[in-house]
């Protein structure tokens, strides 16, 4: 036996006491793990694992199950030596619950350890497969889905056991995420005043809550004051176009209140762009010296840093 798996299985053995504990919160009979429960304080190991085996359990197990189902039948083939097989079963509880860690309630620190070794090897393709689901949510505009999908696949990156792997698709992530959260709130109509109680005025809507364009003659563009546009990342510079078109609307007090991509440089880059966009000012719009909010047109150029 390898010092690997002497490291694994010997404390296991003299864990007796805490997988009882573990154990006895469930009266047998009462969950469907339970008879294994059992056993295994008996160390009844081969009888336990059989009584696992039979459970079978399958997509529309609730996890909590597949996850009880899964560490025991990992305690079990860890205390027969079969430490390969141990970490299938360990696999199969991370694959079916990748934030799922025993407490020291559950387990040693030597499974707790092992569970740790299976989930640093594992969770980064977990990562990527959750990326890809969630990037299918989004290209089928299921921009709430996607969010939440992104959210988890964040948050499985920035998971200890990662180590700070896949940055890029961290970078990835976080691009949509914006992007789907930008896409999910739905745009908010401009408030509408009766006509009766209205004042007589030149245009159909009141001053404070018009929205001019470059198309009124009459009104003084805003100017920027803060303008700066982000690099591309050198990663995507190659798949991104050198040009796109970024809308605006900029209120009263020259802050941005709405933006959103008319022309796509690349869906990294343009979430990077709304990002730096909150942060933009300008001299307000004027109609008649008097500031007014703007709907602003930008041609974005970029270049790769």
């Amino acid at each position: 036996m390898s010092s690997r798996a002497r490291r694994i299985l010997v404390p296991l053995l003299l864990a007796g006491s805490v997988a009882r504990m573990a154990f006895g919160q469930v009266p047998s009979g009462k969950d469907p793990v339970g008879a294994a429960r059992e056993l295994y304080a008996s160390a009844r190991y081969d009888e336990a694992l059989a009584v696992l085996n039979d459970l079978k359990p399958t997509d529309t197990t609730p996890i909590t199950d597949r996850r009880s189902i899964e560490q025991y039948r990992s305690l079990c083939l860890l205390a027969l030596g079969r430490e390969a097989e141990a970490e299938g079963a360990i696999g199969a509880v991370v694959t079916a619950d990748p934030s799922y860690q025993p407490s020291e309630t559950e387990a040693s620190p030597r499974v707790r350890s092992a569970f740790s070794e299976v989930r640093r090897r594992l969770l980064p393709e977990i990562a990527t497969i959750r990326y890809t689901q969630a990037k299918v949510a989004y290209d089928r505009k299921d921009y709430g889905g996607a969010v939440k999908q992104f959210r988890r696949v964040l948050s499985l990156l920035d998971d200890p056991d990662m180590g700070g792997r896949l940055g890029d698709l961290r970078m990835l992530s976080s691009g949509f995420l914006d992007l789907s959260v930008a896409a999910a709130v739905p745009p908010s109509e401009p408030k509408k005043e009766p006509v009766a109680a209205a004042p007589p005025q030149l245009d159909s809507q009141p001053a404070t809550t018009r929205i001019y364009t470059s198309d009124d003659r009459n009104v003084t563009p805003p100017v920027a004051v803060r303008q700066e546009l982000p690099r591309v990342p050198p990663g995507i510079a190659r798949q991104a176009r050198e040009r796109g078109i970024l809308e605006l609307v900029i209120d009263e007090m020259g802050r941005v209140i709405s933006m959103a991509i008319r022309q796509s440089v690349h869906p990294m880059y343009d979430a990077l762009l709304l990002t730096a966009a909150k942060d933009w000012r300008y001299q307000p719009a004027t109609l008649q010296g008097k500031p007014v909010r703007f709907r602003k047109m930008i041609q974005v150029n970029v270049r790769a840093s």
